[in-house]
């Protein structure tokens, strides 16, 4: 099997090869804390080891569950926010057919999503559609009173109960959790609900390939094998026994802080993949939670071209010239579509005749990577050979590792969030929830 590939060739314009290889101390460091368990957060570090250590019984467990919601329920519904629910997604999104919801000869259930949002709309809507379909949930949360997902399953388990009654209501939830305590540990142990762990030393944007993201992966029907050992080979080729340049993961990291040093302070994640869109929403989670604190880390954004050239492509092209570009390129796509002659050849596209889309696509992604370098934008390529598990797999591990030793060079603890609770404080202040008394008179004086 191949292996995804990196290419910093065109981000050499803004820093010299020099300055990126001048990182390598710095990277080696970053490496070495990770694998040694000594740098800040390290009691976080249960992804660094984690596609090596699932077991052909872990997975089968993982595959005996997933059987039986798919034997159950037209409909899925994950419940969880953040990491609990974008891993996921991202997989789905990617490996799915882009029209899966329109079949009607649908063999595997529908996965939606729930807990990641409070818009009232969207939970009233989605309690109407489930009216008439045979649902499950499967809800993620570590604690069990994250507020989003709370929320969420509160109604949906009362729906579920009311349709189902709450004995086979029983057999049609999954709670992934705390292996010991916290509330939904809690109710899943007076319930009697299958149960999956969530590693305490796992945070939730690292934890696609634990049951977070594999059971409801596995429930879609996508081979969760393949993806643990697209992982695991990506886990051995970004190891401290590889050398700094031959590892993908530690050139990637010193290229992305060497152009921050060098003033761009923006990484755009660019596809010319549609399917690849929630790819960006991980990966935008993955790196702006593990590095945007003390007032320091690259600010991450993304894009699907060719659409975002009609909406964004001016301000990369022409704007501030504070970004880079990582673009995840598909060296080959599942289908095969030809451009077809047409007579009249009134929209003057007969030139293209008898060419494939993805050869169009193509020429529009290198087109498009020399006008932005052209315009000061240095361009940093990802490719993967084929949109499958196993590259998946291999692109989520890359992006993991490469993300703690990018932390730790810029000298942050990449495994905590402790802005994230800010705005939660003032939420239950508003709210006028028990315990925030003091809270809530203060923030009612500001206000």
């Amino acid at each position: 099997m191949k292996t995804i590939c990196l290419n910093i060739e065109k981000a050499l314009g803004a820093v010299s090869k020099e300055q990126v290889y001048a990182f390598e101390p710095q990277v080696k460091k970053g490496l070495e804390m990770l694998y040694a368990g000594n740098g800040p957060g390290n009691d976080f570090l249960g992804w660094l080891h984690l596609p090596s250590s699932i077991t052909d019984a872990d997975l089968k467990e993982i595959e005996d569950t997933a059987a039986i919601l798919r034997q159950k329920c037209d409909v899925v519904v994950v419940v969880g926010i953040g990491g609990s629910y974008l891993g996921t997604k991202a997989v789905l999104e990617a490996l799915n057919n882009s029209f899966d919801w329109l079949q009607q000869d649908r063999k595997n259930p529908v996965v939606v999503y729930a807990g990641h949002n409070i818009g009232e709309d969207y939970l009233y809507e989605l309690s109407e559609i489930l009216k008439d379909k045979q649902f499950g949930i499967i809800n993620i949360s570590k604690s069990g009173t994250t507020t989003e997902p709370a929320l969420a399953f509160r109604i949906l388990k009362k729906q579920l109960e009311d349709a189902v009654g709450k004995e086979e209501a029983k057999h049609r939830i999954v709670a992934v959790t705390d292996k010991a305590r916290g509330a939904l540990r809690t109710l899943a142990n007076q319930e009697g609900y299958k149960t999956f762990v969530i590693p305490d030393d796992v945070g939730g944007r690292f934890s696609v390939l634990t049951p977070v993201g594999l059971l409801p992966i596995a429930v879609a029907g996508i081979s969760i094998r393949e993806l643990v050992a697209g992982a695991v080979s990506m886990e051995k080729v970004t190891g401290t026994d590889v050398p700094f340049t031959e590892n993908p993961a530690a050139i990637y990291a010193a290229t992305r802080n060497a152009l921050y040093a060098g003033g761009k302070k923006i990484e755009i994640l660019a596809n010319f993949h549609p399917k690849l869109h929630y790819i960006g929403e991980w990966w935008k989670q993955l790196y702006g939670e593990s590095e945007g604190k003390d007032n320091k880390g690259i600010y991450p954004a993304s894009v699907d071209f060719t659409t975002d050239l009609h909406s964004m492509g001016q301000w990369i092209q022409d704007g501030e010239r504070t970004i880079f570009e990582t673009v995840i390129s598909i060296e080959n796509p599942d289908r095969k579509v030809l451009v077809p002659s047409d007579s009249a050849d009134l929209d003057g596209l007969n030139f293209l005749a008898g060419k494939r889309v993805d050869e169009v696509n193509k020429m529009a992604e290198l087109g498009t990577q020399l006008a932005h370098v052209d315009g000061g934008v240095p361009n940093i390529k990802i490719t993967i050979p084929e949109v499958t598990p196993y590259y998946i797999g291999q692109l989520f591990y890359f992006f993991e590792i490469a993300c703690g030793i990018s932390g730790y060079v810029l000298g942050v603890n990449p495994f905590d969030q402790p802005g994230v609770e800010a705005y939660k404080k003032n939420m239950f202040a508003l709210l006028n929830k028990p315990g925030y008394e003091k809270e809530s008179e203060a923030i009612k004086a500001k206000l």
